[in-house]
């Protein structure tokens, strides 16, 4: 067997639980899972991936404005009790937007 050295590190439970989770799902532990990111770190020569800030583009930017705007005016918008009403009231308006 070959040898073996440790690391250890401290994470979040919440993150340490969803982890395992998706890595049990894929048939691996974390400590397998370590090994291979460490592996890749060594064939790449640096971080396997690209690590950088999200850049947010401006529809999304656009749709969060709005969700809070929806949030702090509700009464500016429509809203429905079921997804029936939803449908129709959208059939609605496309009939309207063809006259």
């Amino acid at each position: 067997m070959a040898k073996t050295s440790s690391i250890h590190i401290r994470v979040e439970p919440e993150v340490k639980a969803e982890v395992e989770k998706i890595l049990n799902n894929l048939g691996m532990t974390s400590a397998e899972a370590i090994n291979i990111y460490l592996r890749q770190i060594i064939l790449n020569s640096g971080i396997p991936f690209e690590i950088k800030t999200p850049q947010l583009n401006k529809d999304l930017l656009e749709a969060l404005k709005e969700a809070e705007d929806m949030e702090k005016n509700p009464e500016n918008y429509k809203s429905f009790s079921t997804v029936e009403d939803f449908m129709e009231d959208l059939h609605d308006e496309i009939q309207n937007r063809e006259n």
